[in-house]
């Protein structure tokens, strides 16, 4: 059946609500690589419910210790087992989702001792992960999309250089690094603060979990206060971060319709609104969180 044609006036307005309806879409986030029992890299990535993959984690680095790169069971990184994701990386690109590489981790040796400390660090990314070369590259040939913050033990000294000498790498070559972190949801970050507010990053994923005093369950306005203290921050876009499920974490845990009902409403409407980050693939293979909330990020 033929339609009745718009007229100029209304096709603008029509236009202009439709760009407005979804200028603040969001999008999905998810760690994967710290248990053997979540669908593989490729899996995951066709899956087409992730916008960002990050593959969790270089455990141990900076201070003179030899880089090391832990994804549980699915691959040996230290005997270059781990080379064969190249082409699961590549296929996630193709299909537009952004790979990237988390250093640091609840668990783990890492730190900084000086800026020229963080100027190695940076080039061992940039070189065995990034657009550099190197004779040995954990991931194989294919090149990730940027590097992933989730810094939680030792001193918060030189992230921002670090921060600084990455963008900086990848600007020297012509190429985009992205750069994302996960804080944790008690303003400002104990460890990432000052790397975040260097304004070089891209994405910040705040940990809105294992946090009583911030997350969700301490009542609406404590939430709230959080969400808009880190919405102030000179970064793209603010993900909430949460557990996929109850297991996943400590506290925090927030039930998929009780986020789609009572939660997203209350921070979707944010410029700086980028959507939802989960820990982990594994919990969320489990509960189909990712699955049931989707259509409301």
């Amino acid at each position: 059946m033929a339609g009745r044609a718009l007229a100029p006036f209304q096709l603008t307005a029509t236009l202009l609500l439709a760009l407005l309806a979804t200028s603040h879409a969001g999008g999905i986030a998810i760690y994967w690589g710290q248990n053997q029992g979540e669908a593989t890299l490729s899996a995951t990535c066709a899956s087409r419910r992730y916008q960002f993959v990050i593959l969790a984690f270089v455990f141990q680095f900076g201070q003179d210790r030899a880089p090391r790169l832990d994804l549980a069971d699915h691959c040996d990184a230290s005997s270059g087992g781990c080379a064969v994701l190249s082409s699961d990386i590549r296929s996630c690109q193709r299909r537009g989702v952004k790979v990237l590489l988390s250093i640091g981790g609840g668990v783990g040796s890492y730190g900084l001792s000086s800026p020229a400390d963080a100027r190695i660090v940076a080039a061992y990314l940039w070189n065995s992960y990034l657009g550099g070369t190197s004779s040995s590259r954990p991931l194989g040939d294919a090149v990730l999309d940027g590097i992933d913050f989730d810094i939680e033990l030792g001193s918060a000294k030189f992230w921002d250089n670090l921060a600084k000498d990455l963008k900086g790498m990848g600007k020297n070559t012509g190429t985009s690094v992205l750069l994302s972190a996960a804080p944790q949801c008690p303003f400002p970050d104990e460890w990432d603060g000052g790397a975040i507010s260097t304004g070089l990053f891209d994405f910040v994923w705040v940990q809105f979990y294992n946090n009583p005093e911030c997350q969700f369950s301490s009542g609406r306005s404590a939430f709230l206060d959080a969400w808009k203290q880190w919405e102030s921050v000179p970064a793209g876009k603010i993900f909430l971060g949460l557990p996929a499920s109850k297991d996943a974490a400590g506290t925090g845990f927030v039930p998929a319709g009780q986020l789609t009902s009572q939660v997203l409403p209350l921070i979707r409407g944010s410029s700086k609104y980028g959507g939802v980050m989960l820990w982990s693939k594994f919990y969320d293979d489990r509960t189909g969180y990712s699955s049931a909330i989707r259509s409301h990020v």
